[in-house]
């Protein structure tokens, strides 16, 4: 059974994702929770969505990840199809937390879901959820809570998401007034993507906030520009090559 996970939500949470070792070992003395997500399909692997990545590609990153994260808690996406029932999502919970040593998996609910995060969390799992524009269950990209319904349904399911005993739950991509009324309600964290201000903390795509992505969501403030970056230094060492200098430091063995 894992150490059940409580969050403090009275200091902002930092969030961010990573793919690999290497980026997990740069951000992670700067966040509180590092995020194996989905996104890797489009990040890493050009899908158009992240409906096909699997649960043995998420698992392969996730154990790169876990190398490079020594503070931070690693919370691992579960791809689309991986929890279709609870049978389902016990099994495949039980192999990425084997395989990948992480402390929390993440869901998405979009109105479901409930019996599947109650039954994980009881067999000893923290489970993160998800709401709003959940990537897994949408092909076209849309603001949530810009109506009566939608934000009746996401409050609801932000409420039922907690009694079912996860420990957090995304926000993404919901109108500022009502991430404001959810997270005012809920006792667990709210981490806001694209949702305002008004959330316990705060997720980004790490490749989105450097300029690496090429995805330039306006909910995404670039920090730096890694692309321009990157591209100098590959300038310079094509320039030192053509011109015969040698690009090993010590110039040889």
């Amino acid at each position: 059974m894992k150490k059940k996970i409580k969050i403090n939500n009275k200091q902002k949470i930092i969030c961010l994702t990573a793919y690999s070792r290497n980026m997990a070992e740069v951000i992670d003395k700067h966040c509180d929770i590092i995020l194996v997500g989905d996104s890797l399909a489009n990040v890493i692997y050009a899908m158009e969505n992240t409906h096909k990545i699997s649960l043995d590609t998420m698992i392969m990153h996730a154990t790169s990840v876990r190398k490079g994260t020594k503070k931070a808690l690693l919370v691992v996406d579960m791809p689309k199809g991986s929890y279709n029932n609870l049978k389902i999502a016990k099994k495949n919970a039980k192999m990425v937390f084997n395989k990948t040593k992480c402390d929390a998996i993440k869901i998405e609910s979009n109105g479901k879901n409930y019996k599947i995060i109650n039954g994980l969390v009881k067999c000893g799992y923290n489970v993160m959820g998800h709401i709003g524009f959940t990537p897994q269950y949408f092909n076209k990209f849309e603001i949530k809570g810009t109506n009566d319904k939608e934000i009746k349904d996401l409050i609801n399911d932000a409420i039922r998401i907690e009694e079912a005993g996860a420990f957090s739950v995304v926000l993404e991509c919901i109108k500022t007034n009502v991430s404001k009324i959810i997270t005012k309600k809920l006792k667990i964290p709210t981490i806001g993507i694209g949702s305002s201000k008004f959330c316990d903390g705060q997720v980004l795509v790490t490749e989105d906030l450097i300029g690496l992505s090429g995805f330039h969501p306006r909910f995404v403030k670039k920090y730096i520009d890694m692309k321009s970056i990157i591209d100098k230094g590959i300038k310079k060492f094509k320039s030192d090559v053509k011109k015969g200098i040698f690009p090993e430091k010590n110039n040889s063995y």
